[in-house]
């Protein structure tokens, strides 16, 4: 008879997507708690260490995940710390962009390098739009392009700096996720710190395509793109570091603004030669760089003003209503459970002559909001702004006060 053998361990019955579910939570419950201690000192030696495991078990989530290529876990987490605690939400979206956008290597020799992805969002008005056969077939164009970084000293003297040669479309740049912006930057850091020649498909990868592109050869196009590089730096580069003080960090970042203001009007025609190669008028206007997640926000931002100043200008046009003629009113509506920031224009008899809206992060500050929609406003001839607490579900707005009482 054969003998009794001992019964196998039995498997775990948690199932991968309940390990993931778990994960998910942790790092929401990790943010909130790191979120509340952020600038305060712990309650005593124990409450400190527990802190301290709180911050590793945190980051090394967020490292294994975009390891993994998880990218759900980082963005549900960061979904729910969104209505659990906004303090929170900002503290997890940050940590996870930097993670995702900035690489750090230690060399054997002990040396700390910087590895960055950054982006310079522009609008490009062309008559037809942007046409894909003719980006980036000028070579010399790009390669002077790409030198200017450092030349406009936007990037440091030390520093390696590689550009991509593509005009990136927002949806492009919108199909990037944490994992995949990871990957770029190992591929990149590969590219520029070893000698040899190192696969970059990563990078190829993110290079998805135009839509197809709707306009018409007479019309006015006015289209987002970003240009995006890779910035290899010590971490102890003098260029990059930012005097403590406040009066010395606005002035350092402030004389930096002024570079950027001067590289534009010089890189200009050379961008010009890497779109068109028709001679084709096109004009150009630049937002400002920053790193990956920063830049496309500030560039979908100015998307949305300036779509919701077109919607306006037409609905002015549409009723013959002259711009100064116009009175607006400004405020937050909910539209399906989502919070907008919504326009509504009025002539003189109080009729609405246009209504327009544009996504409201949530945690934005309503004052900069407003602010930065009446200097939009005053760019189409609009200047008489008043302030809503909201619009009601029935599109009236309430608690109505003149732009600027408090």
């Amino acid at each position: 008879m054969p003998k009794n053998k001992r019964p196998a361990p039995r498997k775990s019955s948690i199932s991968p997507e309940d390990k993931d579910e778990a994960v998910t939570q942790q790092l929401c419950n990790l943010a909130i708690d790191l979120a509340e201690q952020d600038g305060d000192e712990a309650d005593g030696v124990a409450a400190g260490a527990v802190l301290q495991q709180a911050g590793i078990d945190f980051h090394k989530i967020i490292k294994k995940s975009l390891q993994q290529k998880k990218d759900d876990i980082l963005y549900d987490a960061i979904e729910r710390a969104k209505y659990a605690d906004l303090d929170a939400w900002r503290f997890l979206k940050e940590q996870v962009e930097e993670a995702s956008e900035i690489l750090l290597v230690r060399r054997d020799e002990g040396k700390v390098l910087e590895l960055n992805a950054f982006v310079v969002p522009f609008f490009a008005h062309a008559a037809g739009g942007l046409k894909r056969e003719q980006c980036f077939q000028d070579q010399e164009a790009f390669d002077a392009l790409s030198a200017s970084f450092k030349q406009a000293q936007l990037e440091g003297p030390d520093a390696t700096v590689v550009l991509v040669s593509h005009a990136y479309h927002l949806d492009e740049i919108d199909s990037i996720r944490y994992s995949h912006l990871f990957e770029m930057n190992r591929d990149a850091f590969g590219a520029m710190a070893d000698k040899k020649l190192a696969a970059t498909t990563a990078i190829e990868r993110s290079i998805s395509g135009w839509p197809e592109n709707l306009f018409g050869p007479d019309d006015e196009a006015v289209e987002l793109r970003f240009l995006l590089g890779f910035s290899l730096k010590a971490t102890d580069d003098a260029f990059y570091a930012v005097p403590e003080d406040e009066a010395g960090a606005d002035a350092y970042f402030g004389a930096r603004e002024e570079r950027f203001h001067g590289w534009t009007g010089q890189v200009a025609p050379l961008l010009k030669r890497c779109l068109v190669t028709d001679g084709s008028e096109i004009e150009l206007h630049f937002l400002y760089q920053d790193l990956f997640h920063g830049g496309k926000e500030r560039g979908i931002a100015e998307y949305f003003t300036l779509q919701m100043m077109s919607e306006l200008n037409h609905g002015l046009d549409l009723h013959g209503v002259a711009s100064f003629d116009a009175n607006a009113v400004v405020g937050p509506a909910d539209v399906r459970g989502d919070m907008m920031l919504r326009v509504n224009l009025y002539g003189k008899d109080g009729a609405l002559l246009a209504s327009s809206e544009k996504p409201l992060a949530a945690g934005a500050d309503l004052q900069v909001e407003v602010d930065d929609t009446y200097d939009a406003l005053r760019t189409i001839g609009v200047t008489a702004l008043a302030v809503a607490l909201r619009f009601e579900a029935d599109g009236q707005p309430s608690e109505v006060q003149p732009y600027g009482v408090a």
